[in-house]
């Protein structure tokens, strides 16, 4: 990270899964003055202060991205954000639609006007492979968080930086399959799988932390990141887990049965940088190699990991 900027950073949603990763790798660095977590969970952050010994750079703030006030106040000072706080559960997305909208949207502009406002320098917000062709309301918002945070750029005047990190699903994160399989199993009962089809892309979470740092050091304005990661076959994760039972439920609403991460359309304005694209609002964009035609970025036509690869990232 650019040391001359990365001292004091906010992350929203701090308390969750990412939050306590990221964190336990910043406290690595000595360049790093000051961490604040903000997040509406007191229960996390306290266990959160107990897991990294009340460490003086740690900073707890009790609030949601939907108070704008409250956000202001956790702001002072910080020259970096990382903005990680989301509605994610689909099913209660669904079921309390404007809920997720304040969350996700009217969050993401209050972080957006505060970070203005307070002279941040960076802004890396996180999203998810459901933005892309959504089909259900968290993966609505999300596309609509990501078009707000890239059209910040143009409010800022240059004074910050917002870019987007887009990857898919992280491996044992809250709310993802691999506990939901691990406590499945303990009680004894089978795994449960929607369609033998299905498909997912795979990064675990040290990758999500490597590239989220990676994305800080290089982000001018106006990217939206996505990390070259494997696919897995859901078959093939149940093989993994020594699953002697499976039992099939059929695809939920709003599920699919592959994820996109670059859609077609998006193609046309990706570009290859090796260990990860990037996609920019138009197609003019110097320093990579351009996407065919044709080209996108999906989880069923894609590297797949063998069971024995999934083993290793579930151990």
């Amino acid at each position: 990270m650019d040391d001359e900027v990365v001292k004091n950073i906010l992350i929203t949603g701090g308390s969750g899964s990412f939050g306590n990763a990221f964190v336990e790798r910043l406290l690595t660095r000595d360049d790093v003055e000051r961490i604040v977590i903000y997040s509406r969970d007191e229960h996390k952050q306290e266990r959160m202060a107990q897991k990294f010994d009340h460490s003086e750079r740690l900073r707890f703030f009790i609030g949601d991205v939907r108070d704008q006030q409250r956000l202001e106040m956790a702001m002072h000072g910080i020259d970096t954000i990382v903005h990680a706080a989301a509605m994610k559960i689909v099913p209660i997305a669904e079921y309390n639609p404007t809920e997720c909208i304040a969350t996700n949207i009217t969050g993401a502009e209050n972080v957006i006007r505060t970070a203005i406002r307070y002279g941040v320098r960076k802004v890396l917000a996180l999203s998810t492979d459901k933005a892309v062709n959504p089909v259900n309301l968290y993966g609505a918002t999300k596309l609509c968080a990501e078009k707000v945070f890239i059209a910040a750029n143009a409010l800022s005047a240059g004074t910050c930086a917002f870019s987007v990190m887009r990857y898919g699903n992280v491996v044992g994160s809250n709310g993802s399959v691999v506990p939901v399989f691990r406590r499945l199993l303990a009680a004894g009962k089978p795994l449960t799988l929607t369609d033998l089809r299905m498909t997912r892309f795979w990064i675990t979470m040290d990758q999500a932390i490597n590239f989220s740092f990676k994305c800080l050091d290089t982000m001018q304005r106006r990217e939206i990141f996505v990390p070259k990661i494997p696919s897995i076959k859901i078959t093939n994760l149940a093989k993994a887990f020594g699953a002697g039972t499976v039992t099939y439920t059929g695809i939920r609403p709003g599920e699919k049965l592959h994820e996109t991460l670059i859609s077609t359309d998006e193609g046309r304005s990706t570009i290859d940088y090796g260990e990860y694209y990037c996609i920019y609002p138009d197609s003019a964009s110097a320093g990579g190699a351009a996407m065919p035609d044709g080209w996108s970025y999906r989880s069923d036509d894609n590297d797949f990991l063998t069971v024995d690869q999934i083993k290793e990232t579930i151990a």
